[in-house]
């Protein structure tokens, strides 16, 4: 009976291990942009993160809004990984466009080395509407 109490245990915690390991941090950036008060941001505007956690981009005002990350000095594994990890994109490493306020894009960070990410607000660009995405192991 004892043995039966000790499987019993063993087996509860192999089956939490995964569901530990498979624990997400969500994450919610804004996009805000105001002409008039020159301002055009994410909030917050540096995220660090982890493989597995979501991020997930809500237009607070000025859309529309798109999410394109940086391509420059991305090696072809990371380009290939981040592209994997935006549903409905349009373009290499660019999300849809965020017609109105109050839409979201989430995305669930892929495997990327520990390094820093940069992302821009398509429509924003010329207004250096930017952000980062820091990967930890």
């Amino acid at each position: 009976m004892a043995l039966l109490g000790t499987w019993a245990a063993v087996a509860a915690i192999a089956w939490a291990a995964p569901a530990a390991a498979l624990a997400q941090t969500v994450h919610v950036i804004r996009l805000e942009a105001d002409a008039d008060r020159d301002i055009h941001r994410f909030v917050p505007a540096r995220v660090t993160v982890r493989p597995g956690d979501v991020v997930r981009f809500r237009v607070a005002s000025g859309a529309p809004h798109s999410i394109r990350f940086e391509g420059q000095g991305l090696s072809p594994q990371v380009r290939a990984a981040l592209n994997a990890a935006m549903p409905g994109r349009t373009a290499d490493l660019s999300g849809p466009v965020l017609e109105r306020d109050a839409m979201e894009y989430s995305i669930t960070v892929p495997r990327l080395p520990p390094g820093r990410y940069v992302f821009v607000s398509l429509p924003h660009r010329a207004y250096d509407m930017r952000g980062q995405l820091i990967v930890e192991k």
